[in-house]
């Protein structure tokens, strides 16, 4: 198994804390692997065994328990009294209205409670009103590349050229890779995450008449492999839908938004808001979406041409997202800022390009960040080692280096 240990020491820190931890991501980005962990270190600590319920909602012999009358019955016959009794349960999105069970045991004294999602719609809604105030929220992501060259003992150079080819899921990295491999592992994992979550999603939302259901399969991998393409790029509802349109689709851009909530609900698309520099506030319009993966978005965009500067792109967004930054991309007048990291108060600013040694380049990526009046840190981060250095306050890290950090 692959030890995640920041998403480890995570869960740890909140061992016995009266809320209910919640970890959600994509599917088989680690998050049972993690479960497991937490509770082989809970064995470990001197937890006895019977202190310890797991259910697991993907094995069959767990079926009946997605009714929750049930499931209410089968944990509640296992508490054991006077001591507290951690409680696991994995891909509870499956139970419909699980919700119930999880804010009834809450209630109970020495209980510990985790569970674990695959879709962001199970933290909307009703969970979200009954629980408020009750859950913290650790969002699990691929393999960072620090751990991918830890799991896979290459060197940089190598490493990162598979990193950004095949991706970051754990089984990639630990499968002996081929391209037909990774393609087939990867292609399973799309039509599950394609296919069963949003099935999974449509029974949850039956109930509520002002939610479109997800009928169109064939529209729904169009648009995704579309975002796939403009990943980095400013995208609007309005846009896909035109796009749609000028293929021969006829799509109105409610079907759109529904389809679009669809993808970044599964975790395969992140979106990332604008932030006015200057008024320092968030925008309403020109959002970007980012991939999950980079080894997913080579799956649903197969191309000859390989946009080096739009993938490692990606890659720093996930990273900043892993150091827990709340992140945007900035915009400065007409000029943009990849983007604008913020943590604890404290602002980052950030561009990111493939090669920074053509002189044209090095103007172009420099110019957004001398226009910025405050003194907050500025940094570029490019894939050369030529142009490393300090320029007036503008640090320029090779990528490689910073993500190794």
């Amino acid at each position: 198994m692959v030890e995640r240990k920041e998403y480890l020491e995570a869960l740890l820190s909140w061992k016995d804390e009266q809320v209910i931890k919640v970890v959600t991501g994509i599917r088989r980005c680690g998050k049972s692997t993690l479960l497991a962990q937490f509770q082989q270190r809970l064995l470990k600590d001197g937890i006895s065994s019977e202190q310890i319920v797991s259910v697991n909602f993907e094995e069959l012999e767990h079926e009946e328990l997605q009714d929750y009358h049930r499931l209410y019955a089968y944990l509640k016959e296992r508490l054991v009294p006077g001591k507290t009794t951690y409680i696991f349960l994995d891909e509870i999105q499956k139970v419909p209205e699980f919700e119930k069970v999880v804010d009834s045991l809450y209630v109970k004294p020495d209980v510990d409670i985790y569970i674990t999602g695959s879709n962001a719609w199970m933290l909307s809604g009703d969970l979200a009103t009954l629980l408020t105030g009750r859950y913290v929220e650790i969002r699990m992501l691929p393999l960072s590349f620090r751990e991918f060259l830890s799991l896979t003992g290459l060197n940089e150079e190598e490493g990162l050229a598979e990193y950004l080819h095949h991706g970051g899921l754990p089984y990639v990295a630990q499968m002996n890779r081929t391209n037909e491999k990774v393609e087939a592992y990867l292609e399973g994992i799309y039509n599950t995450v394609i296919v069963k979550d949003i099935e999974d999603r449509q029974s949850r939302r039956e109930s509520d008449p002002a939610k479109r259901k997800i009928t169109d399969i064939a529209l729904l991998k169009t648009i995704a492999k579309y975002l796939a393409s403009v990943v980095g790029s400013p995208v609007s509802i309005r846009s896909v839908t035109d796009y749609l349109i000028s293929s021969g689709r006829k799509v109105s851009p409610n079907t759109v938004d529904d389809y679009v909530e669809a993808l970044t609900e599964s975790f395969i698309f992140y979106p990332v808001d604008r932030f006015d520099i200057v008024g320092k506030q968030l925008l309403k319009i020109g959002k970007k979406l980012y991939i999950v993966d980079p080894g997913l978005r080579n799956h649903i965009l197969p191309r000859k041409t390989y946009d080096l500067g739009f993938t490692l792109e990606n890659v720093v967004y996930l990273e900043l997202l892993r150091r827990g930054y709340k992140v945007s991309i900035g915009k400065l007048g007409n000029t943009e800022v990849d983007f604008v990291a913020e943590k604890q108060g404290e602002l980052t600013y950030i561009q990111v390009t493939a090669d920074m040694t053509a002189q044209e380049t090095f103007d172009r990526e420099m110019r957004p960040l001398t226009l910025i009046r405050d003194n907050y840190e500025k940094l570029i981060l490019t894939a050369d080692h030529l142009t490393v250095g300090n320029y007036n306050g503008i640090r320029v890290k090779n990528i490689v280096k910073w993500l190794l950090e």
